[in-house]
């Protein structure tokens, strides 16, 4: 056996793969097609994680990605550019991606590493057994909305109304919205719906909240929200509103509060679940996980610009502070 075999032979031993298999991995190449609103960076740990697994773009692996840019429609046409180059399996970061995907094929399998509300939407049949082609990682932006709505509460005293953004043309977003105005109003918090369904619907959107200023902004993450969050941050710090938000990205943008589970561990994580597939195991095997652990981040720097002033009990709380 020569010593790139010995080695690749230790190394299998060592994972506890059978060598033949790997071997068989090694000399393959895969292409795995990826789509989504637009590149941000916290993709990056899926694809160094799969670079760890011995899946190196250049050598073994073609990745196809495809960025819709904030036009939904083109999640369509991706779908079925994928199943036209035959790829050995598509990620997808958005719900409306995933139901693209899906609607094309029933033998592709689609790994999701940020679906809300998965069961709800029809992606899968449940968390613990998904059955068809879709697996990957549930977000808890429903379940997590009272949370948000009481941090709000404990930083603005007398917090009585409020306004929820939210793409209400990703299905996956409905329950999140449900779910706030719930949490609100079992808060004594009344919350409006504030709906966007394309990037021309921001301007009507501020322009209506300009007009009738809620008490403080709570935003539902999608990749269309997420997208615009530099909009949305300038929007609340001009008419110095409080906002909640879902992800660390937006407080390091300028954004107040937000209250999330860690979505760069989630992508890292979701890279073992794309080998699991590569190597076999189906998509209907891999039970749907949720995160565990969560984190607030503030912007002290945001705070003070708004004449927001945040006691020093909230501020040894938060996980992330950036003055």
């Amino acid at each position: 056996m020569r010593r790139r075999q010995v080695i690749v032979a230790v190394v299998c031993a060592l994972a506890g793969r059978p060598f033949n298999l790997f071997a068989q991995q090694l000399s393959k190449t895969w292409r795995v097609g990826f789509i989504a609103h637009r590149y941000e960076k916290f993709y990056d740990p899926l694809f160094s994680g799969l670079k760890e697994l011995g899946y190196v773009e250049g050598q073994n692996l073609i990745v196809e990605r495809r960025y819709a840019e904030g036009n939904a429609e083109r999640f369509k046409e991706f779908a079925a550019e994928m199943v036209r180059l035959n790829v050995d399996a598509v990620i997808v970061v958005t719900t409306p991606a995933a139901v693209a995907v899906k609607n094309e094929t029933k033998t592709i399998p689609i790994i999701h590493p940020a679906a809300i509300d998965p069961v709800g939407t029809g992606l899968i049949a449940s968390l613990a057994h998904p059955g068809g082609n879709v697996t990957g990682f549930a977000v808890l932006n429903a379940e997590t909305s009272a949370k948000r709505v009481e941090l709000l509460q404990e930083v603005i005293p007398g917090l009585t109304n409020g306004a929820v953004l939210w793409n209400s043309a990703n299905p996956a977003n409905s329950l999140a919205w449900q779910e706030t105005e719930s949490a609100g109003r079992k808060l004594g918090v009344t919350l409006r719906s504030q709906e966007v369904r394309s990037p021309k619907d921001f301007e009507g959107a501020f322009a209506e909240m300009s007009e009738q200023p809620p008490g403080a902004l709570l935003v539902v993450q999608d990749a269309l929200t997420l997208e615009y969050r530099k909009e949305i941050i300038d929007f609340a710090l001009r008419n110095k509103l409080p906002g909640m938000f879902v992800g660390k990205e937006w407080v390091e943008e300028g954004g107040l509060l937000s209250y999330s589970d860690r979505s760069a561990e989630r992508y890292r994580r979701a890279a073992g679940i794309v080998d699991k597939i590569l190597r076999g195991t189906k998509p209907s095997d891999i039970p749907v996980e949720q995160p565990t652990t969560f984190e607030l981040a503030v912007n002290l720097k945001t705070a003070k610009a708004i004449g927001l002033k945040l006691s020093p009990t909230f501020l040894a709380r938060a996980d992330l502070v950036i003055e």
